[in-house]
This record gives structure tokens, C-alpha cells and sequence, in this order.
């Protein structure tokens, strides 16, 4: 009995061995897991704010809600309202007006 375990295990061992040398030395290009940077920004061209600024573009103004966005985010209650109807509806019914 203890024979056939090991034999088992041993028979297992060369498959997942025989496995992982086929998956190493593939050399498949289309099934890499990642990319290279470059290969990623060809894939996801996006414009990119940081580098219109260097060439006259304006810098975009700030958020003029940003601190009360933050004092609602800092209430738990108002920051779950915020969720269902809206961050300036739940911050004018827990602060008023602004």
C-alpha cells in the first residue's frame, strides 16, 4: 500500500514538473500575464492633463465644493446620504446652506 502511494505521488510530481517546463519555455507572446510600459500606454491612449500644462494650457480651477465635500465625507451620516441622494442635497440637509 505504501508502495502504491508512492508511486502515486512520484507519477504527480513528474506531471506538474512536465507541466511547469512546458508553461516556462512556451515563448507565447499573446499569453504574457503583463506588458511593457510601452505595449500598455499603445493599448490605453489617453490624453494626459500634466503634460498639457507646459504648453499654455490652463491649469483646471478648483473644486470650490471640495471643503464641504470634505466635512460631509468626515460625517458618517452624510457621507451615506451623500451615497443615495446626492453630496449637495446631504449637505444641505445636515448643514443648511452654504
Amino acid at each position: 500500500m505504501k508502495a502504491f502511494t508512492l508511486l502515486a505521488l512520484l507519477a504527480l510530481a513528474v506531471l506538474c514538473l512536465a507541466a511547469w517546463a512546458d508553461g516556462k519555455h512556451s515563448g507565447a507572446e499573446s499569453g504574457k500575464p503583463f506588458l511593457s510600459k510601452q505595449e500598455g500606454s499603445e493599448v490605453v491612449k489617453r490624453p494626459r492633463r500634466y503634460l498639457n500644462q507646459g504648453l499654455g494650457a490652463p491649469a483646471p480651477a478648483p473644486d470650490p465644493l471640495e471643503p464641504q465635500r470634505e466635512v460631509c465625507e468626515l460625517n458618517p451620516d452624510c457621507d451615506e446620504l451623500a451615497d443615495h441622494v446626492g453630496f449637495q442635497d446631504a449637505y444641505q440637509r445636515f448643514y443648511g446652506t452654504a
